[in-house]
């Protein structure tokens, strides 16, 4: 691997709080081909799949995990979607949010080092915009946080067993959200931090890290693991005043009560700050005893410990239909708001027949946030 020479200072805007972190700039995490580009707009939707906007080219490969982002000006609006494709990351772009064209090339691939913890597969789960608000300009860097996995098992203690893959939260950065260089973490394995001890909640693995800046020295990351004290899935915080280093502070949502559609556990949990307010707004992925998935909605006054289920019932669920291609449920919520009154989407995967996945989104009109309906046609 080539030496690097230090980043240019505007890459990390805490630079007077730590030292510059290594960059593990390896060719793998942006492809060995010509630079990314516009390549194709995303197979044309079925008007009979309600929420259905974005699924790959590629009828091998299912797309999942979307990172949404959204910025406006006077004359344009522009949007960007991360998401998890095979094993990678990819990027997709849109005017309106809803035609989408992918690009060429993989943004962030495995890593090719054996002993680091993303060498199996790469999944994003937040970007944040670190140092500008403006997509275009040269200035804006883009902080993607990430799940790594090794294909190392983990068995989970559940009535007729459960495998994962062991999992940890790493951060890579970027000056066009296209071309990443991972920032090593003070993990050995080159991650933000480690699983629990033993017997602590969250021992088994670390995924789908999502963040907040609440301000000034003060970001928060949700993240959830399977505890294996209570037999379910938990989402746990940890913060930071750099982004780099964390500190976890426990769990802030844990299963629902008997007969609910998170009776099972709770995971990815998407929180927003909301524009209005103020308030802490998750929406998360919900497991019923049947291991069904759908979303649910839950509120904080300040995002800490004092978390609270909006509804005893989801948020949005997957078509009942047994032929949709959204019929085994919705995971991996991303919440948008739109701002000014425009409402909000909730932008999610969708499991089909025999796990086959897509992208969806479901809008609700107006600042409240209230009932959310899939997508079916232009009157967005």
């Amino acid at each position: 691997m080539a030496a690097m020479s230090a980043p240019p200072t505007n890459l990390f805007p805490f630079k007077s709080h730590l030292s510059y972190p290594t960059i593990r700039h390896c060719w793998r995490c942006h492809a060995d081909r010509d630079p990314v580009r516009a390549a194709s707009t995303s197979p044309r939707i079925p008007s009979s799949s309600p929420g259905l906007i974005f699924r790959s080219s590629s009828d091998a490969t299912s797309v999942g995990s979307p990172v949404v982002k959204r910025h406006v000006t006077d004359v344009t609006e522009r949007w960007l979607m991360w998401c998890n494709s095979g094993s990678s990351i990819g990027l997709a772009t849109s005017n309106n949010g809803i035609h989408w064209e992918e690009m060429t090339g993989e943004s962030i691939l495995p890593s090719p080092d054996w002993w680091v913890f993303d060498n199996f597969r790469v999944v994003p789960s937040d970007v944040l915009i670190m140092s500008s608000d403006k997509l275009r300009l040269e200035s804006a860097v883009y902080w993607m946080y990430y799940t790594g996995f090794t294909d190392e098992k983990v068995e989970l203690p559940l009535d007729g067993g459960g495998v994962v893959c062991k999992s940890l939260p790493g951060l890579a950065i970027s000056q066009d959200g296209q071309h990443w260089a991972r920032i090593e973490g003070d993990h050995h394995t080159g991650a933000l931090f480690d699983a629990g001890e033993s017997g602590e909640w969250d021992s088994l693995f670390i995924a789908g890290p999502k963040i907040v800046y609440h301000g000034n020295k003060d970001l928060r990351m949700y993240y959830h693991s399977f505890d294996v004290n209570s037999g379910s899935y938990a989402i746990g915080i940890a913060r930071s005043i750099d982004g780099l280093r964390w500190v976890k502070l426990g769990k802030v949502l844990e299963s629902g009560p008997i007969g609910s559609f998170d009776e099972a556990g709770v995971r990815n949990g998407h929180v927003i700050r909301d524009d209005k307010d103020g308030k802490y707004l998750m929406v998360y992925e919900g497991i019923g005893s049947d291991g069904r998935v759908s979303i649910g909605l839950a509120e904080s006054a300040n995002g800490l410990k004092t978390w609270r289920r909006c509804n005893a019932e989801p948020l949005l669920t997957g078509c009942l239909n047994g032929d949709g291609w959204d019929c085994e449920g919705v995971t991996e919520p991303c919440l948008v708001q739109l701002g000014k009154g425009e409402g909000w989407r909730i932008y999610y995967t969708g499991i089909g027949k025999e796990g086959g996945e897509g992208i969806g989104v479901a809008v609700c009109e107006g600042s409240e946030l209230g009932t959310f309906v899939k997508w079916k046609g232009f009157q967005i």
